[in-house]
């Protein structure tokens, strides 16, 4: 493996490039960060804010969340596409547009939580779907850059791992920001506020930006491919080789999986601990922990994929998640502390899951290169967010659906104990399903094990060399 690694690296810096480094993970690292500052307060928030502040109808909140991800879904490929049909400029192929697109992505999301007082119910139903729809697709535009972005900072796939590493991260650094100070911000005596809302946005706002600009000033894209020349049958080719793509394929069902119960669980927390357990501002804590599990497991990553493999480490982490949930749903008595002290097990599970997802993506690109001779690393990234999209899209549709389901009410101070139950099992038996359908799909159907992605690796760097 040793060998296997130099050879690679030989590859990779005799490009004329700055050496891959500490500025390239951290640049990395500041692009999630900056993304995550929205993204994560959307997921853990925007439903409360629509249902308490707003006071729109938890399933009608569902539909806007289908709707709206199934959209961003269609706009992540056309977006993909897109940039693959662009050659590169000074700056790379994929950094122009985080630089060009962050700003107007940015006010979009402070728009989201601009309260009008004394409207109709009508308008602001209306607000939210417009508000909502013009945030995602801008999200499209900088993620699918961002995202396509780590598979030319570098070719070697321990350090494609790093990368990944990186970025989750920089999403847990943002989570601990908004899950551990936003409770505090967003809520006032345990009720959500309009004008902290607002206040919130804006905070994160200012640290999104400045992170995208961190981001664009760090990284450097070292895989350049071939200046693109239009070719007859070219579309035809990409679609058979990403239906040849079996790594591809089944990455996209088991991130979709992920995504659905990561959103489910963002969303329903807040209202197990705001009303299952009376405590609202207990989702600092969980926030807080939450990112602490990532910190724990991060330095044991990069050493343990290289002795036994991504896929391996993923599905231990996800077995590991779903026990936990399993025997959290069968303890329903727990007091806040002990279910806590139970879930921090399960969040340490799925961190190691989170901590490689983005080098199976990178490595599912590498794939498709290798089936068809096109490098679309626009394309083939676009297609893996457009299952996490979905995902999305059904996370918040059944969340909505789910949480009205239970009985909810906003305009109940405290709920059924028929609805509390509900919120319960939603947050507990549902991931633990979900957990261990990933782990049966990761040992079982996700072919791309430790050997055979380091040769893929390979292959490719001696393909490359011989186009030079």
């Amino acid at each position: 493996m040793m060998k296997q690694s130099a050879q690679l690296n030989k590859t990779a810096t005799n490009s004329g490039f700055r050496k891959f480094g500490m500025r390239d993970k951290m640049g990395y690292m500041f692009g999630d960060f900056g993304n995550d500052f929205f993204f994560i307060l959307v997921a853990s928030f925007l439903m409360i804010y629509y249902t308490d502040v707003l006071h729109i109808n938890p399933a009608t909140v569902g539909v806007l969340f289908l709707i709206a991800r199934l959209w961003d879904a269609v706009a992540d490929v056309t977006w993909g596409r897109f940039i693959d049909t662009r050659n590169p400029g000074k700056a790379g192929k994929f950094k122009p547009w985080i630089f060009r697109m962050s700003f107007p992505l940015v006010i979009s999301g402070v728009l989201m939580f601009v309260y009008i007082p004394g409207m109709t119910d009508g308008f602001y139903l209306a607000y939210a779907f417009v508000t909502y729809i013009l945030w995602g697709t801008l999200y499209s535009t900088v993620n699918i850059p961002y995202g396509s972005m780590a598979s030319v900072i570098t070719s070697d796939p321990v350090e494609r791992t790093t990368l990944s590493t990186y970025r989750t991260l920089g999403a847990n650094l943002a989570g601990l920001i908004i899950n551990v100070a936003g409770p505090l911000i967003l809520f006032v005596d345990n009720k959500a506020d309009a004008n902290h809302f607002l206040l919130g946005a804006i905070i994160f706002g200012v640290l999104s930006i400045s992170c995208y600009m961190a981001c664009y000033k760090m990284t450097t894209e070292r895989v350049v491919a071939p200046v693109r020349v239009k070719e007859k049958g070219n579309f035809g080719k990409t679609v058979r080789g990403l239906l040849k793509n079996k790594p591809l394929i089944w990455i996209l069902i088991i991130s979709l999986m992920f995504m659905i119960c990561f959103m489910l669980i963002g969303a329903v927390n807040v209202f197990l601990f705001k009303d299952y357990f009376s405590n609202a501002k207990a989702l600092s804590i969980v926030g807080f922990l939450q990112t602490g599990t990532v910190f724990v497991a991060m330095p044991m990553v990069r050493s343990l994929v290289a002795k036994f493999g991504k896929k391996e480490i993923a599905a231990a982490g996800a077995a590991l998640s779903a026990v936990i949930y399993l025997l959290l749903y069968f303890l329903p008595n727990l007091s806040t502390t002990q279910f806590i002290s139970l879930l921090t097990i399960a969040m340490f599970g799925y961190a190691f899951f989170n901590l490689v997802i983005w080098a199976f993506v990178t490595d599912v690109i590498d794939y498709h290169e290798y089936l068809t001779g096109l490098r679309e690393d626009g394309t083939v990234y676009s297609i893996y967010s457009f299952a996490r999209k979905v995902g999305q899209a059904i996370a918040g549709g059944l969340g909505g659906f789910a949480i009205a389901a239970v009985g909810y009410t906003s305009a109940l101070d405290v709920q059924t104990q028929d609805t509390l139950n509900g919120i319960h099992t939603l947050a507990t038996l549902v991931p633990a399903i979900t957990f261990a359908a990933m782990f049966f799909m990761l040992v079982f159907f996700y072919p791309l094990n430790k050997k055979r992605t380091l040769q893929l690796a390979i292959d490719l760097a001696g393909r490359r060399a011989g186009r030079n």
